[in-house]
């Protein structure tokens, strides 16, 4: 299941990398749902003032959505920082995506004390390998083919 969090991380990533508004389809590729499933989650993000939707341009963040978003990206690399360089996790992004939705603050700030976070997380997060740039762990095997 798809959270508000997840949508709001998907959106920041598809702005930063189109330097602009993030499409509907490109939102509902990268959580992978329907174009219409995205369209209603990002109907109740601008009803929570954390999203502006406007039709034929695309969804920005409003400040709101920026500091939630990158509050769910610090939480992803987070996970998948410990997943693959603690446990040695071989798939920790499917993994990560799987767990993102149910740890909460306080575990994930403990996992932090753990895998030593980086001053410049989230933005360690690199959007083209889907993966935080800190990772130890080979990309072998886990790029797009």
């Amino acid at each position: 299941m798809n959270t508000a969090d997840q949508y709001l991380k998907a959106i920041y990533l598809i702005q930063k990398q189109a330097d602009g508004p993030a499409s509907t389809g490109a939102i509902a590729d990268a959580v992978d749902v329907s174009p219409a499933s995205a369209n209603e989650m990002i109907g109740k993000l601008e009803e929570r003032g954390l999203a502006d939707h406007e039709k034929y341009k695309g969804v920005t963040l409003t400040d709101d959505g920026i500091v939630r978003a990158r509050d769910a990206l610090q939480t992803y690399c987070i996970i998948e920082r410990f997943l693959a360089n603690v446990l040695g996790v071989e798939e920790f992004r499917e993994e990560a995506g799987e767990l993102e939705a149910v740890i909460d603050d306080t575990v994930a700030d403990r996992l932090d004390t753990i895998i030593d976070r980086e001053p410049e997380c989230p933005d360690c997060f690199d959007a083209e390998a889907d993966a935080c740039a800190c990772l130890e762990a080979a990309f072998e095997g886990t790029a797009s083919d």
